[in-house]
């Protein structure tokens, strides 16, 4: 048995995310502790009553995400749970890498936060936007991108699964590219409720400021090793996982080819940690040789831990 660990990124949070793990554990909600402090804000609460409309900002969402997923992790952690690889959907990169011990948590949640903050003002509201497009190869989305762009930026942004990849950029080439892509045979393409393009070359001013901030985060070499976004590559030194931060912002995320390396390494069990299923379902599309689980909440943990434990 080979168990990966992977974690979600933005679009997994939900009001009341967590509050049950960190009610039953107290390694949970050391976690949520932790982020507050860090931050200064009483993030936890947000997570666990709301209002929705202020845990849906960038800014409090993605470390939102990062406190509800460690404080899984920790449960599985004391109970002697440990992978062989990990890896992250964008901001769950960060979640992974606090889990492998490379960056703490403290440090991670203050970079999540000025990442949300830099992500959403690298582009003004209402000029970009994203889509998800269903039933059509990657070659053709691309081609479709070229097509349409027209001196303007679109191009994937997260290619998630071979029916499944979200295009990121400006609004009206987006638009364009979703008509071409349609054209070519797409089944769908669904405009996404998101307040800004990301993963695209229009989020070049967030990640240089980004990367100013990584530059003075301690990294440490993980302890277990990660498949990072950017590349899709077993990455096992601290600077590697410090630049893998920086590019995958403006990079698209190529999550077909991280759960397709891992299934490479070996790995045959794989585990969704933190808020939601949405890993877990692209999981089972790309691999459906992989035993898929998630543990999100105390009963889930509790359907999970044979698994695991076997795993493990």
């Amino acid at each position: 048995m080979k168990l990966a660990l992977v974690f979600p990124g933005q679009g997994s949070q939900k009001v009341g995310m967590g509050k049950a793990l960190a009610d039953a554990f107290v390694e949970s909600r050391s976690a949520f502790d932790e982020v507050d402090a860090a931050l200064g804000i009483p993030l936890s609460r947000l997570s666990f009553e709301g209002p929705e409309k202020h845990l849906q900002l960038t800014a409090n969402t993605q470390p939102a995400i990062l406190a509800a997923s460690i404080a899984a992790w920790r449960v599985l952690a004391a109970r002697g749970i440990r992978p062989a690889f990990v890896a992250g959907h964008s901001l769950g990169e960060y979640s992974a890498l606090v889990a492998a011990g490379a960056i703490g948590l403290a440090d991670a949640a203050v970079a999540v936060r000025r990442r949300g903050q830099y992500m959403q003002e690298a582009v003004p509201v209402g000029m970009g936007a994203m889509a998800a497009i269903f039933g059509l190869d990657l070659p053709a989305i691309e081609a479709a991108c070229r097509e349409a762009a027209q001196g303007q930026v679109v191009s994937p942004a997260n290619i998630n699964s071979p029916g499944q990849v979200v295009i990121a950029g400006h609004k009206d080439a987006v638009d364009r590219a979703s008509a071409l892509a349609k054209a070519a045979g797409a089944k769908r393409a669904v405009h996404l409720p998101v307040s800004a393009p990301f993963h695209c070359a229009l989020m070049a001013p967030a990640q240089e400021r980004l990367a100013r901030d990584l530059a003075a985060v301690v990294f440490r070499d993980p302890d277990v090793p990660l498949v990072n976004n950017v590349d899709a590559r077993v990455i096992r030194a601290a600077d590697d996982c410090r630049e893998g931060l920086v590019r995958q912002v403006s990079a698209p995320v190529r999550w077909l080819e991280v759960v397709e390396t891992l299934a490479r390494q070996g790995v045959d069990t794989v585990i969704e940690v933190g808020p939601g299923t949405v890993l877990s379902a692209l999981v089972k599309k790309i691999d459906k040789r992989l035993r898929v689980r998630s543990v999100e909440d105390p009963a889930s943990l509790q359907a999970a831990l044979p698994a695991l434990v076997e795993a493990g």
